[in-house]
């Protein structure tokens, strides 16, 4: 068989519906996928995604409460469990069509933990006046431990990267977001009532 009819036939059998077109990701799964852009920083896109998942945090809480409202606080606790179903969907597109299990880029997941570590936060934050330094401490703390958790990954963390698609990438960021999230609450209390007993030091 000669080369020119060889490829007629490659054609015909394309054609015939024997090969089929690569799945391609809706463009929404890979900006969301991505974090908007920032799973593409380097280097540690994990820790930029998670930077970029905090500001965003804490531009919806600033937009709702703006916005004011009585389901504005509602809407902050019911966030993370948007982000996570919203994640998921994403990952599981863009999984699907690079074939690869968990690629760096997609860090949907850390905004995903990051916003499960701040939640706490929420019922703190408006207790008293707060200086920029203790602001700054507050938003940090929940900002490391949910990056120790994510990068340690203890037990059920790690265990959880082995489920399918999508829920295999984002998982063990809710849990080491839920992981940080149970040690933040504690600890920013107790950062509160330092500012009440000593409010010379945070300024």
């Amino acid at each position: 068989m000669s080369e020119k009819q060889a490829s007629v036939e490659d054609r015909e059998s394309s054609v015939g519906g024997s090969t089929e077109a690569p799945y391609k990701a809706p463009r929404w799964a890979w900006w969301v996928a991505s974090g908007f852009g920032s799973g593409y920083l380097k280097p540690a896109p994990g820790t930029w995604g998670s930077l970029a998942g905090l500001v965003a945090w804490l531009l919806l809480v600033a937009g709702l409460r703006a916005a004011g409202g009585s389901w504005a606080p509602w809407l902050l606790l019911a966030a993370p469990l948007g982000i996570t179903l919203l994640a998921v969907w994403a990952a599981d597109h863009v999984v699907k069509e690079t074939g690869q299990k968990d690629p760096a880029f997609i860090v949907a997941d850390e905004w995903v933990g990051i916003w499960i570590a701040l939640t706490p936060l929420l019922f703190t934050l408006t207790l008293q006046p707060q200086s920029a330094m203790l602001w700054v401490v507050r938003l940090v703390a929940p900002f490391l431990l949910f990056r120790l958790f994510d990068i340690w990954k203890p037990g059920a963390v790690n265990a959880a990267q082995r489920l399918p698609g999508g829920w295999g990438v984002v998982a063990d960021d809710v849990l080491a977001g839920l992981l940080a999230a149970l040690l933040t609450w504690p600890l920013d209390r107790w950062l509160g009532a330092q500012s009440l007993l000593h409010p010379g030091f945070w300024r």
